[in-house]
């Protein structure tokens, strides 16, 4: 039998509408939903690959446990809880909760089920040792916004639909489909922008997608974006053009002092951009009418990523687009959302071996090895590991590759067998996303446009199995020191208290006089994870509040609207969301203007002298994800290494020859790729490759197993401010494979011979 349903694509941040049609159950076709009220009809390669994703036959459908000789028994649920009882609460009771890690991967966010739990679950561990993703991205802007609005999620938004003039540093949108900002159809929009007389700049090592729609290309230096921005808030304080954003705004005449050493001649050298394009970029910010600065991972993922992050929001509050239509607004989820309880700092603890800064609850992901590696009281020997592939994730992943047999303990929640689960005592696989309800908890606060959308399981779960939410339950559980085997449901009224305490922090909620319980019996949902959703639409800025609000969202009402409900464009709300100890923007916060005489430093460092690695987005890949669907491999998506074709001729290497690549940390060989698209002394690799690893099980992966660019890439090397990897402007040597081996076989000889 042949139906059809609709779904929000859980793959990547556009969060498209999807149509998809089953027969007997099996996804036959996935297309764009043109009813959807955010993408009309859009749809990328990934998208119409969900099919294969739930189909793929080496998803694992039921929890695997590692016998004694090293393999993988498959085993039953009961069984699986029990054995991360024991596991989990063996080493708390030997080495304290400290001894326990949590890692959480970019799928979390994809998710309705693991946003809502992860609190409690992070809650319920007791531990301080807490790493994520956001480590090896995000981080930076998070730092950067708690310091400047006291909420580190916080997020100015470009309005690219009202907006004229869109100025994009290291990021693809064309490619990524945006991050850090929720934009379904960014094609569309970029080309709307353009045909209605707006201009696109792309400040990028190489010309992308995005770069090749847009009226200018600046091609820099990989990890000099915060120079650039510098010489731009130089100019337009020296040329008059700098807007003083008055009330509500602290450190305006302090920013003005803080740029004073940046004049576009100063930095135009270790930029690699002419002062007079430095100039022209800031006076065409304060010549529009409207105007954005957007930047993303080519930006964050550097040495000086919150310094940059927080000049992408200088130059937006100084030109006079922050909060105003057509420039920049706060995203603004349509249901409550938690609040910082305190004001916005770092650094409320720090990590054992190298002493690096907590961040927004956070340790660095790229110290992990470390605490697993070296012996001595708070040593990490047990790692809970949820939808993240650290091994190639992770800066030196090769290490943490090495490191992860030496727990203790290791459960994944994750449905394969790939890099980094292979090293688990348990894996709990969770269901396909078809299964599982889906509402973008994180994405919807990130939205360019505010809207509301549920999907319901497009199939039913098979008997016996667990949600997703029921395995979450099951270990927060665990977590509280209780029975795996007890009631999952118990866990409820831990996410209704998160949920009530997110929406007293908003005035005008309708906690007065109503008791939770009171509350809890008008909730709608089938199960526990619907009734937390229901409670946070109506408590929510567009709910309706238990009736006071008759046309107010709850679940019914999206449920009964399958393609979703557009609430508007975004609105200037400054007042709402600043919560710093001053109530003011603060521009000029010490911890962040502190770095700036390292970034000072280190410009005068800076030579044109050997290469350097930056990563690359590929529109059909997700991190390490998809590499195992067959439908995504092939053309563009594959492993290999850009180099400028100037640079391939003084190397004698043309296109694929293999090239030895070597890092402080590594070195991979891989077949290069000559193009006129790349920055001369930038080399470029895609992210999240590196499969092939014995005890995987990614058939298709593993016959295209690419290298790990993290192969490459130096963990002790990290941005202070937010504790953040550094993936763009590694320093890195290359020749060609041949006269590597020779030379290593040159460098032997002369050993054995001073040996002799």
């Amino acid at each position: 039998m042949e139906r059809t349903a609709t779904r929000v694509c859980p793959l990547c941040e556009a969060t498209c509408g999807l149509s998809i049609t089953l027969s007997d159950e099996v996804v036959t076709r996935v297309k764009g939903n043109r009813d959807d009220v955010f993408s009309k009809g859009y749809l990328c390669p990934k998208g119409a690959s969900l099919g294969r994703f739930d189909s793929d036959p080496d998803r694992l459908h039921a929890p695997l446990v590692r016998r004694p000789d090293g393999g993988f028994d498959e085993v039953g649920w009961a069984e699986a809880f029990a054995a991360v009882e024991r596991g989990l609460r063996g080493v708390t009771e030997r080495h304290g909760r400290d001894a326990v890690a949590l890692y959480m991967g970019n799928p979390v966010i994809h998710t309705l089920a693991l946003p809502l739990y992860m609190l409690v679950l992070r809650e319920r561990l007791g531990t301080r040792n807490i790493y994520s993703s956001t480590t090896l991205d995000t981080m930076p802007k998070s730092v950067a916004c708690g310091w400047m609005y006291g909420d580190p999620l916080a997020f100015p938004l470009p309005d690219i639909d009202r907006t004229d003039h869109l100025l994009v540093l290291g990021a693809n949108p064309m490619e990524s489909n945006g991050s850090l900002w929720t934009v379904a159809d960014m094609p569309g929009r970029l080309k709307a922008l353009r045909a209605r007389g707006g201009r696109l700049v792309v400040v990028d090592p190489r010309r992308t997608r995005t770069a090749d729609l847009a009226d200018a290309h600046v091609p820099i230096r990989p990890g000099t974006d915060a120079l650039l921005l510098l010489g731009i808030a130089h100019t337009l304080f020296e040329e008059g053009l700098a807007t003083d954003p008055g009330p509500g705004f602290a450190g305006y005449d302090e920013l003005a002092v803080q740029v004073k050493g940046f004049a576009a001649e100063d930095v135009a050298d270790a930029c690699g951009v002419p002062a007079g394009t430095i100039r022209t970029l800031a006076r065409e910010l304060a010549a529009a009418p409207t105007a954005a600065v957007y930047g993303r991972l080519g930006t964050c993922t550097t040495e000086f990523g919150t310094l940059t992050s927080w000049l992408v929001d200088v130059v937006n509050i100084i030109t006079g687009n922050f909060d105003r239509p057509g420039g920049v607004l706060f995203g603004e989820a349509p249901h409550a959302t938690r609040r910082p309880a305190e004001p916005f700092r770092t650094g409320r603890w720090h990590s054992r071996v190298r002493g690096l800064p907590e961040a927004n609850g956070e340790l660095p992901t790229a110290t992990l090895a470390d605490e697993i590696d070296t012996p001595g009281e708070g040593q990490v020997r047990a790692l809970l590991c949820i939808a993240g592939n650290l091994v190639l994730a992770s800066p030196q992943g090769e290490r943490l590759d090495r490191a992860l047999p030496g727990l203790d303990f290791m459960v994944c929640v994750d449905p394969y067998l790939n890099e980094t689960t292979r090293h688990a005592s348990v894996i709990l696989p969770p269901p396909s996303a078809l299964e599982s309800p889906h509402y973008d908890v994180v994405l919807a606060g990130r939205s360019v446009r505010r809207n509301a959308r549920f999907s319901p399981p497009v199939r039913a779960l098979a008997p016996g199995r667990p949600s997703e939410a029921e395995i979450l339950a099951r270990l927060v559980l665990i977590a509280s020191g209780k029975s795996a085997d007890g009631d999952p449901d118990s866990v409820d009224e831990a996410l209704t208290d998160l949920t009530l305490r997110a929406a007293a922090g908003r005035p005008g909620a309708p906690l007065h006089g109503r008791e939770p319980a009171a509350l809890k019996r008008e909730l709608t949902g089938d199960n526990a994870l619907e009734r937390r959703l229901d409670l946070m639409l109506r408590l929510g800025p567009a709910g309706d509040l238990f009736g006071k609000r008759p046309d107010g969202l709850n679940l019914a009402l999206l449920k009964a609207t399958p393609n979703g409900i557009d609430l508007g464009p975004l609105r200037p709300r400054r007042k709402e969301v600043v919560m710093t100890a001053s109530g003011l923007v603060e521009l000029c916060p010490p911890a962040i203007t502190g770095d700036l005489p390292r970034l000072e430093a280190r410009m005068r460092e800076l030579d044109d002298g050997g290469f350097v690695l930056i990563s690359r987005r590929q529109l059909k890949s997700v991190n390490s994800w998809s590499h195992n669907i067959a439908t995504l491999s092939g053309g563009t998506n594959r492993c290999a290494l850009e180099i400028s074709t100037q640079d391939a001729g003084r190397l004698g290497v043309t296109a694929g020859d293999l090239v030895r690549v070597r890092g402080r940390s590594g070195e991979v060989v891989v077949p290069v790729e000559p193009t006129d698209r790349l920055r001369e002394g930038v080399l470029s690799l895609p992210y999240g490759w590196g499969h092939g690893r014995k005890g995987s099980r990614l058939t298709h992966a593993d016959t295209q197993p690419g290298v790990s660019m993290n192969a490459l890439t130096d963990s002790s090397v990290v941005d202070p401010l937010s504790g953040t990897a550094v993936f763009n402007g590694v320093p890195v040597r290359v020749e060609k494979a041949e006269q590597a081996e020779k030379a290593e076989q040159a460098e032997k000889a002369e050993q054995a011979k001073k040996t002799e």
